[in-house]
């Protein structure tokens, strides 16, 4: 059964739409992955030596011991926000002669091959080696490395656990961070000495290997629990169906004032407030507005003016990216619907525009105080907007006619690459790395106001030549229609 299901994901992704498309994103978090690998080999091959070196009267696996805890709490974050747990697509799978339990086993079973779990092998591996070249009792150093790794696979089982419970709330990343939180606010005030509580732990499971089945019960008792969550969700009336929620409805009368476009433009507001993904978009924007106090208040950034048109550019343009780079697919899961009705596709399209280029305008207004840091950061984000409207949102409208990758807008949001591909990636060329080159050139051969007045030129020429821009982009739109239908009618 086991290889029947491995069979069938495996031909989930290469039939994929998507597959092709998502190989750069596959080769950036191979390099990514080699990159934690070599540095968690380095740390095991120079732990027990540099430890040595610092604390010569203590043992370095005791002073090991001593911080596990806060690997602990930044594995559990880290996960949260990272791992992406192993699902498999049930539904045909329950009305099969197809024990629930086989699935449930094989999900969990396969979590156990996630290279979080692996990763910490790299680090515990040389420095156990090097115990036991340092003649350190065997079976104490072999259990204390089993503890370990038993402790690496009950965090992944409470992952499990903690993105059930997070799934259930709106703000999906308070659960793991209150938890872990909680727990290093109640170590740090000295309230309740976790660090001392779990290398107590794992002193005693090195001092005697029996005390390695305490971590072993543990593991076993979250696994059992994790399989009656997983059991609960698998049936077709109950945990799979779609949650009816009641419906906040908001006065949008005001959007009927942009004529042919207002119906869309609704349906945009509304998808944006009602799901966990498209919400994102709402919070980002008090990140883009105070991103400027990372380097205005800076002083090592005070006579720096390089940088005031990307912080512009970022501030005013935050909605711009987060948003338009996954146009059309915020509208995936009813794109094929959507296409069959009698509508004009550069009526869509306008609507898209016109609520980034809405967004632009608000951004740069208020962001206006920071013209308490200088009148050059309101000029240099002044023609940052501008810019932002005449080009970039063309430029975003352009490369989602490439998107072929289906979103789930009731995921949450943080740390959710789903929907992502190469095109979100190459998009920022032209997006960011382009205007900040030309105003940079300017900048430094002939000057600042000259570099900001190329920058708006720019951007006045995008706004000048808007219809054309318009038409070109919703030709390549109806081109890509029926790709973009059959891509997003699969589950990549």
């Amino acid at each position: 059964m086991v290889s029947q299901f491995l069979k069938l994901e495996w031909k989930s992704l290469y039939r994929s739409a998507s597959f092709g498309k998502s190989i750069g994103i596959k080769i950036f978090m191979g390099l990514f992955a080699l990159y934690f690998i070599v540095m968690f080999l380095g740390a095991g091959l120079v732990l027990y030596p540099g430890l040595k070196k610092e604390f010569p009267d203590q043992e370095p696996i005791y002073i090991l011991n001593n911080v596990l805890f806060y690997w602990i709490l930044i594995d559990l974050v880290f996960r949260f926000f990272f791992q992406k747990l192993p699902v498999m697509v049930v539904k045909p799978l329950l009305i099969l002669p197809v024990k629930r339990s086989k699935v449930v086993n094989y999900v969990l079973r396969k979590s156990a091959l996630s290279f979080f779990n692996f990763l910490p092998l790299f680090a515990i591996v040389p420095f156990g080696i090097t115990l036991l070249v340092k003649n350190y009792p065997v079976v104490s150093v072999l259990s204390w490395m089993l503890a370990v790794v038993l402790t690496t696979l009950i965090i992944n089982f409470l992952n499990f656990i903690i993105e059930s419970f997070s799934a259930e709330t709106e703000f999906s990343f308070l659960p793991v961070v209150i938890f872990t939180g909680g727990l290093y606010a109640l170590n740090h005030f000295d309230l309740v000495s976790f660090n001392t509580i779990v290398g107590a732990g794992f002193n005693a499971v090195y001092e005697n290997p029996i005390y390695v089945l305490a971590p072993l019960l543990i593991l076993v008792g979250l696994y059992i629990y994790n399989g009656k969550l997983l059991k609960q969700k698998l049936f077709l009336d109950s945990g799979l169906k779609t949650k009816v929620k009641e419906v906040k409805a908001s006065n949008l009368e005001w959007t009927k004032n942009f004529g042919d476009i207002a119906p869309f433009l609704r349906l945009d507001l509304k998808l944006i407030w009602r799901n966990k993904r498209t919400k994102s978009s709402v919070w980002m924007l008090a990140m883009g507005l105070l991103y400027g106090l990372v380097f205005y208040p800076n002083p090592q950034f005070k006579n720096f003016e390089g940088i005031y048109v990307f912080v512009g550019i970022f501030s005013t343009g935050i909605f711009l990216i987060n948003f338009g780079q996954f146009i059309p697919a915020w509208d995936s899961a009813y794109y094929k619907l959507l296409m069959s009705q009698n509508l004009k596709y550069e009526q869509y399209l306008k609507s898209k525009f016109t609520l980034m280029a809405i967004s632009v305008g608000v951004l740069f207004l208020l962001g206006i105080p920071y013209v308490f840091f200088g009148w050059k950061i309101l000029v240099a984000h002044f023609a940052a907007a501008i810019y932002n409207v005449g080009v970039n949102t063309h430029v975003i409208l352009l490369g989602g006619s490439f998107n072929r990758k289906k979103i789930d807008l009731s995921q949450k949001a943080a740390f959710n690459y789903q929907g992502t591909g190469a095109v979100q990636w190459l998009i920022g060329i032209p997006l960011l790395l382009l205007p900040m080159g030309i105003f940079s050139l300017a900048f430094f051969t002939i000057g600042f106001e000259v570099a900001c007045a190329i920058i708006a030129v720019l951007g006045i020429i995008g706004v000048v030549f808007h219809k054309q821009f318009m038409k070109a982009i919703t030709a390549k739109y109806l081109q890509s229609k029926y790709k973009m239908i059959d891509a997003f009618d699969q589950d990549n």
